[in-house]
């Protein structure tokens, strides 16, 4: 069983940066990969992120690449977000999820997740 609690949202204007943090507790933590997905007002929720259970490799949606960076902390049982260059239309809830899945892009193969924080960017 794994709980996690995302925080770091916040209302940020365009071009600026954020990090968000995704503290999972469980002595599992180190095994699952994780995931970094997102949900704007009345559209589905999307991935964004996601990191292997070593951190060596990572995956990105195409709206991101360049911009965010994911990375995880396996002493601290915690994975990052970091998010640059913020736009507009990365505005909605941020959810981090666990899965033991190597399909990271759906939201089907997760196990746990969290219960989002809300970015918004303002233009």
């Amino acid at each position: 069983q794994v709980q996690l609690v995302e925080s770091g949202g916040g209302l940020v204007q365009a071009g600026g940066s954020l990090r968000l943090s995704c503290a999972a507790s469980g002595r599992t933590f180190s095994r699952y990969l994780m995931g970094w997905f997102r949900q704007a007002p009345g559209k589905e929720r999307n991935f964004v992120a996601a990191i292997t259970w070593s951190g060596t490799s990572t995956y990105y949606a195409d709206s991101v690449k360049g911009r965010f960076t994911i990375s995880r902390d396996n002493a601290k049982n915690t994975v990052y977000l970091q998010m640059n260059s913020l736009k507009s239309e990365d505005t909605a809830v941020y959810y981090c999820a666990a899965t033991h899945s190597g399909t990271y892009y759906s939201t089907e193969e997760y196990d746990y997740w969290g219960q989002g924080t809300q970015v918004t960017v303002s233009s």
